[in-house]
């Protein structure tokens, strides 16, 4: 079920219809939202129009012109008359020739060239446009998954804030009743005034760990609106509460393959290789013959509106650069992109292999990290609920009880982070491989 519109976000659900938000709800508004992802799309638009562009050089050139032009110029005079086909016997007398009166042309001309050869180089240039434009489609794929990977970080980080509160309120329970039973024993001459205080004392502590957790609750909120680009109603914020989930991931080496083959960043390096070695083909391609054509109508008239002389003019060009030291340079130059793009996918392969490699051992240890958090849960609660009894009896301190109480809420939040570390870490891993995608949140959730 999706809440929420292309236009702006209306949920879908009124004030009673508290569905709690989804992962993969967050995941989708954050991309339809997010300004990265527009800027990301604009290289690839941009990418496609130099493609287009590219492709134009295969084209002819057509252009027209009108132009009107007036003078006595001898030379000007004696071509227009030509031209206008308006050349008398009388315009041969030297007086007419050395000394015209100045003369009106009014000219249309239609002209057009087309590069008939030139050595493959449009052909070279436009494959590396194209390159180019899926090395940015495969760029944009990957600031998608970073999107999708600070959605993912923002919205576990309010579960575990959730629970965080959860642990404080429990706490401010537990301290609350321990104040009355120390009153309790203080009236029954059981306990000194000190035990009492000291529970007074410990209970402000934990109203204000309650507050601090409820402020964190908050901020993980305006991250997660931050991360998605929207502002979540009161009524959307029911989530499922945070618990423990068990993933499989892969071997490493298997996880390794699996990046190597999948990550978009890795992707558009090898794409950007590709694309100089087109650029280098089309460097040396410049050296070669080049091969033109071209041609033009036009007629000429004394009057903008009068009769006058057509004529036309086609023909072919071979040119051939005799001292190209340009394009030696330019040669040059492409090399050198092309060692810097090896050497940058190679880099880049290096640091692939480094960060699945850590985030897999990350998310290892994590698991382990949650076996050990859970038991000590368990033997920490069984510690505290001991003392409490021994308390209650007289054959415990305030001191030991509250040391008791602290060691247990400790252990708690300890879990707590654990189980969102075990999700976060597995997160971090599908990020590293290049898999983490919208449709793959929901192993997350």
């Amino acid at each position: 079920m999706c809440f929420f519109l292309a236009s702006s976000w209306h949920w879908g659900f009124t004030q009673q219809q508290t569905a709690p938000l989804t992962l993969r709800e967050a995941v989708e508004v954050s991309l339809e939202k997010s300004p990265d992802r527009t800027m990301a799309q604009t290289a690839v638009d941009a990418g496609r129009e130099g493609s287009r562009l590219a492709r134009t050089a295969l084209l002819p050139s057509l252009t027209f012109s009108e132009a009107a032009t007036r003078g006595n110029d001898p030379v000007y005079v004696f071509g227009t008359r030509l031209r206008q086909q308006r050349f008398q016997q009388s315009d041969f007398a030297l007086n007419s020739l050395n000394r015209p009166l100045p003369i009106n042309d009014f000219t249309t001309r239609f002209a057009g060239n087309w590069m008939a050869f030139d050595s493959w180089h449009t052909q070279f240039e436009i494959r590396r446009a194209d390159l180019l434009t899926k090395s940015s489609s495969a760029a944009a794929t990957r600031a998608d998954q970073e999107i999708v990977h600070r959605a993912v970080e923002a919205y576990e980080s309010i579960l575990l804030a959730m629970r965080q509160v959860e642990v404080a309120q429990r706490d401010v329970e537990t301290a609350k009743a321990l104040l009355g039973s120390s009153e309790n024993k203080v009236k029954a001459g059981l306990a000194v005034d000190a035990d009492q205080l000291t529970a007074a004392a410990n209970l402000s502590e934990r109203q204000q760990n309650l507050i601090s957790a409820q402020g964190r609750v908050e901020v993980s909120w305006a991250e997660l609106e931050a991360a998605i680009g929207e502002l979540i109603p009161p009524e959307a914020r029911n989530l499922r509460p945070l618990g423990e989930r068990h993933f499989d991931p892969l071997p490493l080496a298997d996880e390794l393959a699996v990046a190597l083959k999948s990550r978009p960043d890795r992707e558009d390096l090898a794409l950007q290789r590709q694309a100089q070695q087109a650029a280098v083909q089309s460097a040396r391609s410049a050296f070669g013959p080049q091969i033109s054509t071209f041609g033009s109508w036009q007629t000429d008239r004394p009057s903008i509106a009068g009769a006058g002389g057509k004529n036309w003019l086609a023909g072919a060009e071979l040119r051939v650069d005799i001292l190209p030291a340009a394009k030696r340079e330019n040669l040059a130059l492409a090399k050198i992109a092309l060692r810097r793009a090896e050497a940058a996918t190679t880099s880049a392969d290096q640091q692939i292999r480094l960060e699945v490699t850590r985030a897999y051992y990350e998310h290892q240890a994590a698991q382990q990290m949650l076996d050990v958090a859970r038991a000590s849960t368990a033997q920490t609660a069984e510690s505290l609920r001991i003392l409490q009894n021994r308390y209650q009896a007289g054959l415990a301190t305030m001191t030991e009880l509250l040391r008791a109480e602290d060691a247990e809420t400790q252990s708690s939040a300890n879990y707590w982070q654990a189980v969102s570390r075990n999700t976060l870490t597995y997160a971090n891993l599908k990020f590293a491989t290049g898999t983490l995608t919208p449709g793959s949140v929901e192993d997350l959730q």
